[in-house]
C-alpha cells in the first residue's frame, strides 16, 4: 500500500457533512490547556509507564515470574489504572463510559484471559513449541542477549505478525468480517482493545514467540509494554505522549483515525501498539478523529459481535426459505 496523505482538519460539528470523506481529523480536546502542569504530567504517562514495566519484570523475583497468574494480574492492575485514568483526565465527553460499555469491556477482557488464551496456547504455542522440540532448534543466541534486547525481540515478534494479520483483515473479506465487529465500536476507553469477535480475538493473538529461547521475564514484560500501549491508544484519556514515544509507539491520535467513520479511512495505522512499523511499511497517517465506527455508527450487542462473520452465511440460509435474508447487524 503507498503512503497515505496527512488527513484534513475539521470540526466533529461538520462531521455528519463528511462521514462518506477520505479521511479527517477533530482538533483533540487534549490541546486545550496544553501549557499546564498538568497536562506535562498525562502526556509523560505512557512513557513512564514502558519504562516502570521493564524496570518491574527485570528485578521481578523468579516465585514471581514462574506464577502463571503474574502476567494476568499485571495486565488487570494496567487496564485498571489507564481506566481509573479516564475519569481525572478525559479526552472526549462523547467517549465517556457507562455502566452498560464498561460491563461489556469487562466481558471482554475476560474472555481474552480464559477462552481465547486457552485457545491461543492449545493450538498455537503449545504446537508451535513441539515443532520445535522435535526439529531440534534452537535460538540459544537470544538467551545471551541483554534483558532489553530480549524484551524488543519479543514486542517485534509480536507486533509484526499482528501488524500483517491487521492489514489483512482489511484487505480481504472473509477476515475482515471477523474484524468489522471491533470496528463497530462508537468509543474508545481502555478496554476496548479487547472487544472484538472470538475468531479475530483468537487469530489477532498468534504469535511465534514459542519459538525463541528468551527468559520467560523479558516474555511477560514484552507482553507487558504492548499491553500498555494498546490501553492507552484506545483510552479515553487526555494523553499525547511527545515526539520520541509517538515515532515508535501507537497513541490514541494514530489508533482514533484508524477507527473513524467509513471502510477506507480505516486502511491506515494497523499496528496495535508499534506504529513504527507502519512508518516503514507506508501505512502510516498523520491525524486524529473524535468520531469513530462503521455502517452509521451502529453499536452492535456481545450477540451481534459473535454472529456477525457468519451473517452472509445466515441471509443466504434466509434466502432459500423465502426471504430477502436477515438483518444484518
Amino acid at each position: 500500500m503507498e503512503r497515505l496523505p496527512a488527513c484534513n482538519t475539521i470540526s466533529s460539528d461538520d462531521v455528519s457533512s463528511v462521514a462518506g470523506a477520505a479521511s479527517f481529523t477533530v482538533k483533540p480536546e487534549a490541546e486545550q490547556g496544553s501549557g499546564t502542569l498538568r497536562t506535562h504530567f498525562f502526556n509523560l504517562l505512557p512513557p513512564i509507564f514502558v519504562v516502570a514495566i521493564v524496570v518491574f519484570w527485570a528485578y521481578a523475583p523468579p516465585s514471581l515470574v514462574n506464577n502463571a497468574w503474574a502476567i494476568v494480574v499485571t495486565s488487570v492492575l494496567i487496564s485498571a489504572l489507564v481506566q481509573a485514568l479516564e475519569f481525572i483526565h478525559e479526552r472526549h465527553s462523547g467517549w465517556r463510559i457507562t455502566t452498560h460499555e464498561f460491563a461489556t469491556d469487562l466481558f471482554y477482557v475476560i474472555l481474552s484471559f480464559t477462552v481465547i488464551a486457552w485457545a491461543s496456547s492449545a493450538f498455537a504455542d503449545d504446537p508451535l513449541h513441539a515443532v520445535k522440540q522435535s526439529l531440534g532448534i534452537t535460538t540459544q543466541w537470544a538467551m545471551h542477549m541483554p534483558f532489553v534486547a530480549q524484551v524488543a525481540l519479543v514486542v517485534v515478534l509480536i507486533e509484526f505478525g499482528q501488524y500483517w494479520m491487521h492489514r489483512a483483515m482489511h484487505g480481504w473479506t472473509p477476515l475482515w468480517l471477523t474484524h468489522a465487529p471491533h470496528h463497530h465500536i462508537t468509543q474508545l476507553n481502555a478496554m476496548k482493545g479487547y472487544v472484538g469477535n472470538p475468531v479475530e480475538l483468537f487469530l489477532i493473538s498468534l504469535s511465534v514467540v514459542a519459538l525463541f529461547d528468551v527468559p520467560l521475564a523479558a516474555v511477560f514484560c514484552g507482553l507487558s509494554i504492548l499491553n500498555v500501549v494498546s490501553t492507552f491508544a484506545h483510552a479515553n484519556v487526555r494523553s499525547d505522549p511527545p515526539g520520541f514515544y509517538a515515532f515508535f509507539f501507537t497513541t490514541i491520535r494514530n489508533h482514533s483515525l484508524h477507527h473513524s467513520v467509513g471502510y477506507e479511512n480505516t486502511r491506515c495505522n494497523y499496528a496495535n501498539s508499534l506504529i513504527l512499523l507502519d512508518r516503514i511499511f507506508g501505512t502510516y497517517c498523520e491525524g486524529e478523529s473524535d468520531i469513530v465506527g462503521q455502517d452509521a455508527r451502529k453499536r452492535l450487542s456481545i450477540g451481534e459481535q459473535f454472529l456477525f462473520p457468519f451473517q452472509p452465511l445466515i441471509a443466504r440460509i434466509g434466502a432459500r426459505h423465502g426471504k430477502t435474508g436477515l438483518p444484518v447487524p
